[in-house]
């Protein structure tokens, strides 16, 4: 066991990519075992639509998550396309829930976590459904419903997205660089972790001193932050570039 602190999003476990699981469980396995601390920033799974939901095929991925749950503290920070997960799931997987922004002392520097989609705020539609979303009185009743009704709902909101994203340009569905301007400043952060766009990266922030990491999404290779004494950040994803 080290003092490494991992961080990881947008997996997007679903059953048509068996890839993804595979490439999870080895990282579980072999990586996350050693470390101290676990941080899931959102979307771990491509849809979550109510813990009694017996999504077939992830009987594996809880249970390795649970067993490392015994060496490993883990925590889970919800993203846009699982922030149904609740308490049953939470104690099944062993992980811990925590709301964002989660503030964090690493190696003297003060850092962020965050999934990431409140600052894409350029993407104003977005925006006003995850305020609606995320209303817990919108939660109870949709939980509430029968499970085939919510899978019926679940697969239309699917299809609305993927033909919305269709009409978006990149730079809509980006982050807007003033909110995460005043994320930092909010936060009195030198350093910001997040996910939710799909474009790995660092960013560096010369005047102010900051460090902004984008984590990757897991279609099709890993890709995880890592965080130990004396190294500091890496950042592991092939597909990375640096932004000074």
């Amino acid at each position: 066991m080290t003092d490494e602190y991992l961080f990881i999003s947008d997996c997007h476990l679903d059953t048509s990519r068996p890839e993804i699981t595979t490439n999870l469980l080895n990282f579980i396995d072999k990586r996350a075992s050693s470390a101290q601390i676990l941080y899931i920033l959102g979307d771990l799974f491509e849809i979550w639509l109510g813990d009694d939901d017996p999504i077939p095929g992830f009987s594996e991925i809880i249970d390795s998550l649970s067993h490392l749950s015994k060496t490993t503290k883990t925590y889970f920070l919800a993203g846009n396309r699982d922030f149904l997960l609740g308490d049953g799931m939470a104690k099944r997987a062993g992980f811990e829930i925590i709301s964002e922004p989660v503030s964090l002392n690493l190696g003297g520097q003060r850092v962020v976590l965050l999934h990431g989609d409140v600052l894409c705020t350029d993407d104003h539609d977005y925006q006003a459904f995850r305020s609606q979303v995320r209303n817990p009185d919108w939660q109870s009743n949709f939980l509430a419903k029968p499970l085939l009704e919510r899978q019926q709902i679940g697969a239309g909101l699917r299809a609305d997205s993927i033909a919305a994203m269709l009409q978006k340009t990149v730079e809509i569905m980006d982050v807007n660089l003033t909110t995460v301007e005043s994320w930092f400043d909010q936060h009195d952060a030198e350093v910001m972790i997040h996910g939710h766009t799909h474009r790995p990266g660092i960013h560096r922030y010369k005047q102010r001193s900051r460090t902004r990491y984008v984590l990757g999404d897991w279609n099709p290779l890993p890709s995880y932050l890592s965080w130990s004494s004396p190294v500091g950040f890496e950042l592991h994803d092939s597909r990375v570039a640096t932004y000074q």
